[in-house]
């Protein structure tokens, strides 16, 4: 049941005020109409007794404490779903932006989400390819994973993330469904037309659903912009079966939005300003991906954050790192290099990796050559180490072959066009014919039998 009331207590920025509230609720969804006309919504993020805090997703600056009627509808806020949510965009909590009108909605569920019991989970397996050999190769995703990417100012991950959208499948020879949502927090305009103008462009729009919510939105709405995403992911993945792939960028801009709505409400603050409660926060938004018993599809996430100057122990990646099965790590030595992706693949990991890999997933060798070149590549920096101060000319003729290994490594493994899509296979057998540019005794995270079955093979032309 739904309750009116007349006026505002109080008003402050985003935050508004109302006192002598009665069976009031946390996440509560609340419609003003302001001199009984403009429709505005807002959430209640905090109750008090009789009072209720309500931020509003829109600006207050029309609002005053005589000419605003409220009502709370009684419900958090839920989104329409249907299967014709694939290929349309929606602003960041759920209301098309992309002039083809209104859903027509088969169900509504709140954004928040259902807790799911651990018990439920199955083990993620199999994998989705890319087509980005750093990633496919070495820190492999897998379905029902979650596996952050950590970057920086102005290096290019929204054209990464575009790129996967583009190019991501669930492999040669598969059946299943796949689909993509896509949700942007905090973007600039020319960002979200860039993502926009991609996917059209590319074809790709009609398996997508975007959520949008640009820089001059509100902040309050870039907060629930990933719920509204992610409990579309589920609904496609457990409700129609489709493997989902989440892509969320810029997780940053959503821990900044979660610290001014704090510092709305004159919260103590934790580490550098950010709330205390910033981890289960997160926690909440990532243990939403996953493979549940019972149900078809899987929802599998690639958060994208940010690193404040570049720092990897700033709160928002230190704290995505505990909860998450592993992170893919940009670098900006590799960006002026004019590599891209600028993928740096020694603090880079995927902890379920092994359980969707080898020979039932993509080829028996996979697991010992990516050990192999992860090996290999520690070795190229440990020589560049040395180099730098003895000079090149100095060092053993070991050496040397393991710095012309790596630069060819940078150049042709790591480095790929930005329209560049390569299968599994392609990225194992470019692997290979750098790994036989070292002596085959270097070659010891590999296997006898697999260094006899590959190792002599050379790249049929």
């Amino acid at each position: 049941m739904s309750i009116e009331y007349l006026g505002l207590d109080s008003i402050n920025g985003p935050l508004v005020v109302l006192e002598g509230v009665q069976d009031v609720a946390y996440d509560e969804i609340v419609e003003f109409y302001v001199q009984r006309t403009k429709r505005k919504l807002g959430r209640v993020i905090e109750v008090y007794e009789d009072k209720a805090i309500i931020q509003v997703f829109e600006s207050t600056a029309d609002m005053s404490l005589e000419n605003t009627h409220t009502r709370l509808t009684g419900r958090p806020l839920e989104l329409a779903l249907s299967p014709e949510i694939l290929g349309r965009t929606f602003d960041g909590i759920g209301r098309p932006i992309d002039q083809l009108g209104d859903i027509s909605y088969v169900t509504k569920r709140d954004v928040n989400g259902d807790p799911l019991n651990p018990v439920s989970r199955e083990y993620p397996r199999n994998f989705i390819q890319t087509g980005i050999s750093s990633i496919d190769g070495l820190t492999t995703l897998i379905r029902g994973q979650k596996l952050p990417f950590f970057s920086g100012d102005g290096l290019p991950h929204n054209e990464l993330a575009a790129q996967i959208v583009r190019q991501a499948n669930l492999g040669e020879g598969s059946s299943e469904k796949f689909g993509v949502v896509f949700a942007a927090m905090g973007v600039q305009h020319d960002v979200a037309d860039f993502f926009r103008r991609t996917f059209e462009e590319s074809g790709v729009l009609d398996r997508v659903t975007m959520f949008l919510n640009v820089a001059s939105d509100p902040v309050i709405e870039r907060i629930m912009t990933p719920r509204v995403a992610l409990t579309a992911a589920e609904y496609l993945a457990y409700d129609l079966g489709m493997h989902i792939l989440v892509i969320m960028t810029d997780m940053t801009a959503y821990c900044e939005a979660l610290r001014e709505v704090s510092a709305s409400k004159q919260e103590i603050p934790s580490r550098k300003g950010y709330p205390g409660y910033l981890y289960s926060d997160l926690a909440m938004l990532y243990e939403r991906a996953g493979i549940v018993a019972g149900k078809p599809g899987s929802v599998t996430q690639i958060p994208i954050l940010t690193m404040p100057n570049d720092d990897i122990t700033h709160p928002i990646p230190d704290l995505t790192g505990y909860i998450t099965e592993g992170q893919v790590v940009f670098d900006r030595d590799l960006q002026g290099k004019s590599i891209y992706p600028p993928i740096d693949i020694l603090p880079s990991l995927s902890r379920l990796m092994k359980g969707g890999i080898g020979e039932k997933y993509t080829r028996n060798d996979h697991q010992a050559v990516a050990n192999q070149l992860f090996a290999s590549y520690s070795r190229v920096k440990e020589a560049r180490s040395l180099a730098s101060v003895i000079g090149e000319d100095e060092l053993a003729p070991t050496d040397r072959k393991y710095l012309e290994y790596g630069r060819k490594f940078e150049q042709e493994f790591l480095n790929q066009a930005k329209d560049e899509n390569r299968t599994i296979i392609e990225t194992l057998d470019l692997a290979w014919e750098l790994l036989r540019m070292l002596p085959r005794e270097e070659l010891d995270r590999i296997d006898t039998q697999l260094l006899d079955q590959y190792y002599g093979l050379e790249k049929v032309l």
